[in-house]
């Protein structure tokens, strides 16, 4: 089954599955996909889906029909067209070649991340997990034994921590899950809100990154986390960019 994927300005707004075989977009409320835009006529576009095919066509619009920045009157849609009606868009997904969209748009790739920023809360992170933040330049041969061992433990407990999930409560992508299986998994949205989980020894933890108006944290069971590293618990609520996420171990 495929899907649209509407969006404005990056921001995805919301999801619908192709199960009908007429979809309308327009401004109008009796449309299927309502844009509620000056922009966007109120019988807009239409698209048709017969067996495994999907056709889009304009209905005269005022500002027209476009499909990957270029005007149409008529198209056959295709995976990863996207399809622009005003200023908003909407992005065509079958499923059988589907990403995960939550994760396309919470989740932030090491390329994206504000490197120093997440430094500085991997560090934090660290310190609260007992372990020192940065080495002495020169150690004593006990000391570095200790360091070497408490590292060791610390890569065993990690080894051996129970897995962990976070499921979207709100939205448009209420019921999607992410496990957390990476030692680091940075989430929201730059310029809005940005944390990291860190997955340590002796638990989970999330640390503010980054966001786009001073001391805007992140907030776990309705509560602000601070500047500190956090402690996750089974079935926490995690508030992050607008998104509702609740943290459960398995």
């Amino acid at each position: 089954m495929a899907r649209l994927v509407l969006s404005l300005d990056g921001q995805v707004m919301a999801e619908y599955n192709m199960n009908k075989e007429r979809y309308t977009i327009g401004r109008l409320p009796d449309n299927d996909i309502r844009i509620d835009n000056a922009a966007v006529s109120g019988h807009h576009s239409l698209i048709i889906n017969i067996l495994n095919d999907s056709f889009l066509e304009d209905l005269n619009s005022t500002n027209g029909t476009y499909v990957n920045g270029k005007l149409i009157k008529k198209h056959a849609l295709q995976h990863g067209d996207v399809i622009t009606v005003g200023h908003h868009q909407l992005r065509f997904v079958e499923d059988d070649e589907q990403q995960d969209e939550f994760e396309k748009t919470m989740v932030i790739q090491p390329s994206a991340r504000p490197v120093e920023k997440l430094r500085t809360a991997v560090s934090q992170s660290h310190a609260i997990d007992g372990e020192p933040t940065q080495a002495p330049v020169a150690a004593a041969t006990t000391g570095a034994t200790s360091h070497t061992s408490r590292s060791r433990a610390a890569a065993e407990g990690a080894a051996a921590l129970k897995k962990a999930k976070l499921q979207v409560l709100s939205g448009a992508f209420a019921g999607r899950e992410l496990e957390i299986t990476k030692a680091l998994t940075t989430l929201g949205r730059p310029g809005v809100q940005v944390a990291a989980i860190t997955r340590r020894g002796e638990g989970y933890y999330i640390v503010h990154v980054d966001s786009g108006k001073a001391d805007d944290f992140p907030l776990v069971n309705g509560s602000p986390i601070g500047a500190q590293a956090t402690k996750l618990s089974d079935n926490d609520v995690i508030q992050l960019a607008g998104v509702k996420m609740g943290f459960f171990l398995n």
